[in-house]
């Protein structure tokens, strides 16, 4: 019986999602990021101190716990692959060398209420920087060039990254003269959901901000662009503030950069601002093109506080791909295909069961060479072990010969048959592996 929330993808779709991973984890590797895997399990202290909430993390517990077992001991799955993250760098400081440059693709867990592109059991793709003392800007430049390169080299949707700055929106509510900069950061997030009309009264409410602040803060949010020309229409508003002026300088930088590498990748979007609490400079949020009401795919940004010991920190820079929502959302629209249902090439048809081991040394050799083969089920006649592969969306069948003479190779799709030996017969490269597309 299904339970809402956990999804179980069929074959086909898993395929998709491993390809997914495979072009993460290359695309990471090529930008110098090292493999990391943490534990599923925090202690609930440290997930619920940093910025989640309580109703949102699954407990770890046993069925029958020991007697005497301390209620501070409870273990909550990780929520996301940051904050663990954090965790291990403090714990790990003195055997990691700085930057330290690390990716995760791992699942994580939180109790929200399941829709269409979100769950409870989820696959997230992360990469993170961090460094002892302060990290360089420049990290947070080369966030949305990775993922461009990732999600380019897959058959989806264009990807726009939204970029923002916190220390824009909190620089300009401090110059407006709010003092509950979160509070105000925290109503307009959700300006998408809820609309200019409902952020302006719930700052009024929430924040201690006037009329004419809430309309201000709304004006900043409605500021969009794809070059730099944003800052200019921040300072027409005719607020000032040293943490302003700060948080455009860094905010051009990563819009500059990428319009200089990726030009149409990221666009700065002065409303986005991310729920989470950590979250102290530069933030992003990913949208597909025509998918754009599912909201962000891929998110992140920087933080200067997560990862402490002591007084020394730790400061990093992140982002996130949630693969699990992207291709949910994506399989629900069936905007993803693959070419057939398991990575098999080639079948090796079996003309009777005394010819088994002989048709197992045939598979055997076009794997050795990387041909993903396998060995027909029963020595059916011809034309079942034919249909057998057509089902599958498999392309060649392998003829063993009769007597002394040559093997043959049928391309089911074309009806092409041709002679063929095992130790030199090559499938086209397209036909190798199964082929992921989008509509």
């Amino acid at each position: 019986m299904p339970i809402s929330g956990f999804p179980e993808w069929m074959p086909p779709q898993r395929m998709i999602e491993q390809r997914v991973i495979d072009r993460a984890r290359a695309t990471f590797e090529l930008y110098g990021y090292a493999p990391l895997e943490t534990r599923s399990v925090e202690p609930l202290e440290t997930l619920l101190s940093k910025g989640e909430t309580s109703k949102e993390v699954y407990l770890l517990s046993r069925l029958q716990a020991e007697e005497g077992q301390k209620s501070d001991d409870q273990l909550g799955l990780h929520f996301d692959l940051t904050v663990p993250f954090a965790r291990f760098v403090t714990e790990n400081a003195g055997k990691l060398q700085f930057p330290f440059k690390r990716y995760q693709i791992q699942k994580v867990w939180r109790g929200e209420r399941p829709q269409e592109g979100r769950y409870r059991e989820f696959l997230q793709a992360d990469i993170d920087v961090v460094n002892r003392g302060t990290l360089p800007f420049h990290y947070d430049t080369e966030m949305p060039l990775v993922i461009g390169d990732v999600l380019s080299g897959l058959p989806l949707p264009k990807a726009r990254i939204q970029v923002n700055n916190r220390k824009v929106c909190e620089g300009f509510y401090r110059g407006l003269g709010l003092e509950d900069t979160a509070q105000v950061l925290r109503v307009v997030d959700k300006l998408d959901k809820i609309g200019p009309a409902k952020v302006i009264e719930q700052l009024i409410e929430t924040a201690g901000a006037s009329q004419k602040q809430a309309e201000a803060c709304i004006q900043l949010a409605e500021i969009s662009s794809e070059d730099g020309s944003f800052a200019d229409a921040v300072r027409k508003l005719g607020v000032t503030d040293p943490l302003l002026d700060e948080g455009l300088e860094e905010l051009l930088q990563v819009v500059e950069t990428a319009r200089d590498i990726n030009p149409g990748l990221v666009v700065a979007e002065l409303k986005i601002a991310r729920g989470l609490d950590y979250y102290t400079g530069t933030v992003y949020e990913t949208q597909l093109e025509g998918y754009e009401r599912f909201g962000s795919v891929c998110s992140g940004g920087r933080y200067e506080n997560l990862a402490t010991v002591g007084n020394e920190k730790f400061p990093g820079v992140g982002i996130s791909i949630g693969v699990s929502r992207m291709l949910g959302v994506l399989f629900g629209q069936n905007a993803l295909s693959v070419s057939r249902s398991v990575p098999t090439c080639v079948v090796v048809a079996l003309p009777n069961e005394e010819l088994r081991r002989s048709c197992d040394r045939t598979a055997a050799a076009l794997r050795k060479r990387g041909i993903p083969a396998e060995v027909a089920p029963t020595a059916a006649k011809f034309g079942k072990q034919i249909q057998y592969a057509d089902k599958r969306g498999i392309p060649y069948v392998w003829f063993p010969g009769r007597e002394g003479e040559p093997d043959t190779v049928k391309d089911i799709r074309s009806g092409e048959q041709i002679e063929a030996d095992a130790a030199t017969w090559a499938a086209p490269a397209a036909d190798l592996y199964p082929v992921v597309s989008g509509s």
